[in-house]
């Protein structure tokens, strides 16, 4: 679906066009025409291919999508490809794909399972017309710099996600939920990880020594493109390490757990055992037992068995087993 198609001259907005009037801005070296689809079919694809001299290869990745993460050259244009990560309202996230064209008069963005648009890139790229006399390049920037900036609240949700489990961690009877959810968010952690780290290498073949001509203008642009990942990776590097101490204190606190509640039973096991103990001394059938003809015999045994039982259960309670 065609979301919108406009040729821009000197860093300007001239006009909205339809895609068979791209051919007539194509080559006269002033202006540039950027196209944005959602969702785009085989057919216009094909038609894109026709119009801006595509790369076969690169539009066959476009189609079959799922790709990794990464910006190719070929010749004269690039091709990139980015994961749109959108954190929904249930707490999982939704994995989408945008792949960008770029050549020197035009600019190509195909996004595909995601209702993240790119209408906010477009008018604050029109609202800088000194940045966007750099042409395609600086809209290449400004297409990669929205995607990793959409990251960013996706980090701040998962550590405070990560937060309220670590503070649940010591309340009894949670440990083996915390588990989950910290496997949960471990997920979360992986499929971010595998959107950044990738992309982190592509851009920095942008900036600083050699580069594609169409990004030698905004080298700086994409060396702070560079930056923001470099945060993001060190707080996925810092999630990750508390997510593994938190699953070690969780997994002893299940084990701590088990130990209490086996300590519970062997303290009951030895009052029992103390109490079958002494009634089943009393309990045997021998003849000659003087206590079982005497009067107060009965009582006696009762007050022993209590006694003992009474002694067992302080200790065990003074040792904090019960």
């Amino acid at each position: 679906m065609l979301i919108n198609c406009v040729v821009y001259q000197q860093g300007r907005k001239v006009r909205d066009i339809s895609i068979a009037e791209i051919s007539d801005w194509i080559g006269r070296g002033d202006s540039f025409v950027w196209v944005a689809l959602k969702d785009a079919s085989v057919d216009e694809l094909l038609t894109m291919q026709y119009e801006f001299n595509l790369h076969e290869l690169a539009v066959e990745d476009a189609h079959h999508g799922h790709q990794r993460p990464k910006i190719e050259e070929y010749h004269d244009s690039l091709f990139a490809v980015l994961q749109m990560i959108t954190l929904l309202p249930s707490g999982e996230l939704q994995l989408g794909e945008v792949n960008i064209f770029v050549g020197k008069d035009y600019v190509l963005s195909v996004r595909n399972h995601s209702d993240q648009g790119f209408l906010g890139v477009r008018a604050r790229a029109e609202r800088e017309p000194k940045l966007l006399q750099h042409g395609s390049g600086f809209v290449f920037y400004a297409l990669i710099d929205a995607v990793v900036d959409r990251y960013l609240p996706i980090i701040d949700a998962l550590e405070i996600e990560l937060e309220a489990i670590e503070d649940s961690i010591f309340e009894k009877g949670a440990a083996r939920a915390n588990i989950r959810r910290l496997y949960e968010l471990k997920q979360k952690m992986i499929i971010l990880r595998h959107a950044v780290m990738p992309l982190m290498t592509a851009v920095g073949k942008l900036y600083g020594g050699r580069v594609p001509e169409l990004c030698n203008a905004t080298q700086e642009y994409f060396r702070d493109v560079y930056d923001h990942l470099y945060r993001v990776n060190i707080a996925l590097d810092a999630m990750r390490e508390t997510i593994g101490t938190a699953m070690q204190v969780n997994l002893s606190m299940v084990a701590i757990e088990q130990s209490d509640i086996a300590k519970r039973l062997a303290s009951w096991a030895a009052i029992f055992g103390a109490a079958t103990s002494l009634v089943g001394v009393w309990g045997m059938n021998f003849e000659h037992m003087p206590e079982l003809k005497w009067a107060y015999g009965y009582p006696l045994a009762l007050t022993s068995v209590a006694m003992v039982c009474g002694v067992l259960y302080w200790r065990f309670k003074k040792a904090h087993w019960l």
